[in-house]
Parts: structure tokens; C-alpha cells; sequence
């Protein structure tokens, strides 16, 4: 009897035991359940009807918030930012708008900047936040990214201060030569030597315009609208013939060679004008009694081949720090000796627009009192021709397209990214030539 005795109170402790643990799971259940995730927060009946799908379809990122400041409601956009952790709202101004509209239903707005979530940099995030009532009791608020656009607000503002501090030094050199030369009509040698510097200042003036309309132009237009194939051997008979009388005044030797049987895939106006433009450079940047080279080949890469210009010359060079910089619009690495030569500052962001507009790049390797070397990268007219016509073949194509995303390629000829190799393409794979040897560049053939 005790034993049956001591067996059932085991049994019965048990049975609570099981009870308890039982209450607890479901309760802890229940937490879980009423826990907001990630991914999809529950949304309770306060949510008005509808709500729930305006939000889902809202660009800035939105969160709802009840009487007690938990999050009813946030889009991912919201978590992306990181307004929403742990289910409360992270941002404590926007929090304090938040209980300020509950309090007195005003709507209110706001711009901020938020530190960037995952760099330890401490860029800044600009939002614009702006919180109204929703019902009785949830406050909605809606926040918008301006990050971007604050950045191309600065680009546009320091471009126009550039524009307008280059322009102002040729006309204002007019302005005073002019009235030079009015007092000075009795001396006629005086009036020959400031109407020749009215006429250097007015070149300028017509360099300047016009390579800004050459930016703006290569900025906007697509260039592949009215791609042909180009003769890079014509492309650099047209840039030695842009630079010859500089290059012939300061006894600068020219030469080209491997240019013959390329071609390459674009605009013929655009491509001649940054060939030019890094040739113009060489010419102008090299001292007296130099060599300026312009060497092209064929380089493997497994989205197709592509033709590589290089123009070389025995220069000032480019130091480490001014390497970076020299392809942003007005910058110049000797503003005196810019001056001298006529610089603008607008070449070498010309010719990284159209490389980029062309699906190609260019880079440069320099050092200082040795020289320089710009290196134009554009696909061969060869590559882009083969995968346009696989392209209009699986157009036509009216069966299912394979699993096999190699047998069906789609090629991307307005990627601007530089990138040498696109993984779609429908040519064999080669080699990438930015870890192949490469073979070195033809010799170049002198010219006049």
C-alpha cells in the first residue's frame, strides 16, 4: 500500500508539473506571437481599413505607432534605415514629434541627419520626417531618404561656382583688354600686343563653352542610339591631326602603331573627341623635344573582346594624391600651367563620360617626372555585333528559354560600370586580362 501510495503522489506531482509547464509554453507562445518581427509586424483591428495597404505601396519608409510608442506597423524600408529595432522606434526626435502630435494632433516635419547604419565612417544619413495623426490613438510617420539627393544638390552647386569662376576670368580679361587697347590707339604696337592677348582670352572663352556643351551633351544622350562601328586607326589619325601644330611647335614627336583592323563599338563623334582630348593632354602637359606615343590592341575578356588605346607620354606626371581627382569636372593639377596651356579642366571628365556611356573605362598609371599613361578601354564592334545578333535570335525565339542561363545570353551594352568581363555574354569565356599577362604594346610607328 505505501508503495502504491508513493507511485500515485509521484504521479500527481507529476501531472502539475506537466500543468505548469504547459501554462508557461503557451503563455511564452502567446509573447512570441505578440512580438513584432521583421519582416511582417502583426497589424491589430486599430489599424483603420486600408491603412495597411497605402503604407505597403508608400516610397518613404513608414512606421505606425500606438499610445504606448510601440511600432503597430513599419515598412522594410524603415528597418533598412534602422527607425525600427526591437520593436520600438529608435530615433529619439522623431520619438519626442511623435508624442508631441499625439498630444495636440499637429502635424509636424522635420529634417535630420542619422548616422549610417553598418559604417563605422560616420557618414550621414539625411531624411526628412514628417508625423500626422492617424485615428484617435496611432501617430503615423513617415520618413524619406534626401541623401542622394543632398549630393546632387552639392555636385550641381559646386559645378555651377566652377562654370561661373571660369568664365568669369576670359570675359573679365576681355573686359579690361579692351579698354587697354581704347587708350592706347595712338601706340599701334601696343594695340597689336593687347588685341593678341584679346584673342588668346577669347579662344579660351570658345574652349571653355564648347567643352561644356560637349559635357552636357555626352551627360544626356545615349550614344548607342547611333552606334556604328569605328576604325580605331581613324580615331587616332583624327587625334594626332587635332594636336599636330602644338606638338610641332614644341618639336614633340608623335607616334601611333597596332591600330590597323580594330574597331570598336559607339559614337564616332564622341570616341574622336576623348581620343583627342587624352592625346591634346599628352601634347600639352609634355615638355619640349619629347615623345608622346598612341598604341592600340586587342584584349581578351570573357564578355568579349575589347580594344585598348593607350597614350603615353614623357610628361610632368601626376602625383598619388592628385590621381584620384583628376577626372572630376575642373579639377587641374597645375591650375598656373592649365592656364598657360589653355586647360579648361573638362577633358578627362569628358572622356570618363563617354567610356562609361560606351561600356568601357580608362585609367591611368603616372609618376612624377616620368610621365603618364591613360588607357582607353571600349568593347571590340566585333563582340558587340555577335551578341546583339544572339540577342535578336532568342527574340525570335518562340520556345521556352532554357534553364541554362549560358544558352540563352542577354548582353548589357549600357552598362556603365567599367567592368571588363559581363558573365551574360554569349562568347566563349577567355582569359581576364586584369590577372593574364599581358603581351607588351605594339611599336608605335612615327609620324610627321
Amino acid at each position: 500500500m505505501d508503495v502504491n501510495a508513493a507511485v500515485a503522489a509521484l504521479a500527481a506531482i507529476a501531472g502539475v508539473c506537466t500543468g505548469v509547464i504547459a501554462m508557461l509554453a503557451f503563455r511564452w507562445s502567446e509573447r512570441d506571437q505578440a512580438r513584432p518581427t521583421r519582416t511582417s509586424l502583426h497589424t491589430d483591428a486599430v489599424l483603420p481599413p486600408g491603412v495597411d495597404t497605402v503604407l505597403s505601396v508608400l516610397r518613404s519608409s513608414a512606421v505606425v505607432l500606438d499610445e504606448s510608442d510601440s511600432v503597430v506597423k513599419a515598412s522594410s524600408a524603415a528597418y533598412a534605415l534602422g527607425l525600427v529595432r526591437g520593436g520600438k522606434l529608435a530615433v529619439q526626435p522623431m520619438l519626442h514629434m511623435a508624442r508631441d502630435t499625439r498630444r495636440d494632433g499637429e502635424i509636424r516635419q522635420v529634417e535630420l541627419d542619422l548616422p549610417r547604419r553598418g559604417t563605422g565612417r560616420g557618414e550621414a544619413l539625411a531624411v526628412s520626417a514628417r508625423v500626422a495623426p492617424l485615428g484617435s490613438r496611432l501617430v503615423l510617420l513617415l520618413v524619406e531618404d534626401l541623401t542622394e539627393a543632398r549630393r546632387i544638390e552639392a555636385v550641381r552647386r559646386d559645378f555651377v561656382a566652377n562654370v561661373s569662376h571660369e568664365l568669369k576670368t576670359p570675359v573679365g580679361a576681355l573686359s579690361l583688354l579692351s579698354e587697354a587697347v581704347m587708350d592706347a590707339s595712338d601706340d599701334p604696337e601696343a594695340v597689336t600686343r593687347f588685341a593678341g592677348r584679346m584673342q588668346i582670352e577669347a579662344t579660351r572663352l570658345t574652349s571653355l563653352v564648347q567643352e561644356l556643351i560637349d559635357l552636357s551633351r555626352v551627360q544626356n544622350d545615349d550614344p548607342l542610339e547611333d552606334a556604328e562601328p569605328v576604325r580605331v586607326d581613324e580615331l587616332v589619325a583624327e587625334a594626332i591631326d587635332r594636336s599636330r601644330h602644338t606638338a610641332s611647335t614644341k618639336q614633340i614627336t608623335m607616334a601611333a602603331g597596332g591600330a590597323a583592323d580594330l574597331h570598336v563599338w559607339g559614337n564616332r563623334g564622341q570616341l574622336a573627341a576623348a581620343l583627342g582630348n587624352l592625346v591634346e593632354n599628352a601634347v600639352n602637359y609634355s615638355p619640349a623635344r619629347t615623345r608622346v606615343g598612341i598604341a592600340a590592341r586587342r584584349i581578351p575578356a570573357s564578355g568579349g573582346d575589347q580594344i585598348e588605346i593607350a597614350v603615353t607620354d614623357q610628361g610632368i606626371g601626376i602625383s598619388e594624391k592628385d590621381r584620384e581627382r583628376i577626372f572630376e569636372r575642373f579639377y587641374r593639377v597645375d591650375p598656373a600651367r592649365s592656364r598657360a596651356t589653355g586647360g579648361t579642366g573638362l577633358g578627362l571628365a569628358i572622356v570618363k563620360h563617354v567610356a562609361a556611356s560606351h561600356g568601357g573605362e580608362v585609367t591611368v598609371w603616372s609618376t612624377e617626372g616620368q610621365g603618364s599613361t591613360f588607357t582607353l578601354r571600349l568593347p571590340e564592334a566585333g563582340s558587340v555585333r555577335d551578341r546583339t545578333h544572339i540577342q535578336i535570335a532568342d527574340d525570335a525565339d518562340d520556345g521556352p528559354y532554357d534553364a541554362d542561363p549560358e544558352s540563352h545570353p542577354h548582353p548589357h551594352p549600357d552598362s556603365d560600370s567599367g567592368s571588363d568581363a559581363d558573365p551574360e555574354s554569349g562568347s566563349h569565356p577567355g582569359p581576364d586580362p586584369r590577372t593574364t599577362p599581358r603581351e607588351p604594346l605594339p611599336a608605335p610607328e612615327v609620324l610627321p
